[in-house]
């Protein structure tokens, strides 16, 4: 599939976390050398899998299926959009042992350039957050933010995925957006959105696309938009989180936003005095008033042009706190 050069995504074979922090929690990318460091890498084929969780059950879509009549219906349906296994237990289903870092024994762990997950201070009451992916050609995702302002890394163990992306304020062509934000319509599948609209969201300011390959990593920023489908029969896991750059969104969303919060259980009642409330007992002199503060010193900065060159290497247009100083006030 031929990118046009202004729309192809960032390639780093690997990132540091401050690197990360300073420049890239807002831009999408593609991370080389990290999936292939996972032990889970080396064995995790379609017939591995069967092999060890046949009889298993996992979600796809609404349906729970034994591993082994999904992978059946994966390799013998023409569906124009085929369903897609999209399960949120698969840890406990397949007992693995996520690692805290690479440093650590697991079958897998998030990379090190995205530092702590901030939505990991909720513990048990945490919404969903990770789920593994498994589908043939020409399943995926139509045009979606993720859930609650978060970030999200998606990492191929075997196949190939398209990812669209645009940027939070660009709606993709033939995508509708409600005026409270809470509904998005698409009326096409995948395959019809290509075939309508893929040449003019090509040419649209701001799109960027790339192919994630096998042992690759996507990082998708919070709220961007995009589209995914799968080239190959895939076998991926997705994890959603809060970067430290990221927290002023998630708090945001959280507070303006309430109703659209998902993933949570029934007995979380406000995730937004529950968020505040874990973040005080982590950072104590932490405040929402100097997150806001921040915002609108940054805000200042970018309209007034109030930057001074010190400050060249840790501004962003994120409004999110950057650090610990930050969130200590």
């Amino acid at each position: 599939m031929g990118i046009p050069k202004r729309n192809e995504i960032t390639r780093f074979d690997q990132l540091s976390y401050k690197e990360f922090s300073t420049s890239w929690a807002t831009e999408p990318f593609i991370l080389h050398a990290v999936v292939a460091k996972w032990p889970i890498y080396e064995n995790w084929t379609i017939d591995f899998l069967l092999s060890s969780y046949a009889e298993v059950s996992f979600r796809a879509e609404a349906v729970d299926w034994p591993l082994k009549d999904y992978i059946d219906y994966m390799y013998h349906n023409n569906d124009e959009s085929p369903l897609y296994l999209f399960d949120r237990c698969f840890v406990e289903k397949m007992d693995l042992k996520v690692a805290a870092s690479g440093d650590a024994i697991g079958d897998y762990w998030t990379p090190s350039c995205f530092g702590e997950d901030i939505f990991s201070l909720l513990r048990e009451d945490r919404p969903d957050s990770r789920w593994l992916i498994i589908g043939p050609e020409r399943s995926g995702s139509t045009f979606h933010k993720d859930p609650n302002a978060t970030s999200a890394w998606n990492a191929v163990i075997r196949g190939s995925k398209y990812w669209l992306l645009f940027p939070p304020h660009i709606t993709p062509p033939g995508v509708f957006v409600s005026q409270d934000k809470s509904e998005v319509t698409s009326p096409l599948s995948i395959s019809e959105y290509l075939l309508c609209f893929h040449a003019i969201a090509r040419e649209t300011p701001g799109c960027i696309e790339g192919v994630c390959g096998e042992g690759e990593l996507v990082y998708v920023p919070s709220g961007w938009w995009h589209l995914v489908v799968n080239l190959d029969p895939t076998i991926a896991l997705t994890q959603n989180f809060v970067p430290e750059r990221g927290i002023g969104q998630a708090l945001r969303f959280l507070k303006d936003h309430m109703d659209q919060a998902s993933g949570f259980k029934e007995e979380v009642i406000n995730p937004y005095d529950l968020f505040v409330k874990r973040l005080k007992d982590r950072w104590p002199t932490w405040s929402e008033e100097g997150v806001e503060s921040n915002r609108k010193r940054k805000w200042n900065e970018v309209v007034y042009g109030e930057i001074r060159e010190a400050q060249d290497s840790s501004f962003s247009f994120g409004f999110g706190a950057d650090s610990d100083e930050d969130l200590l006030g």
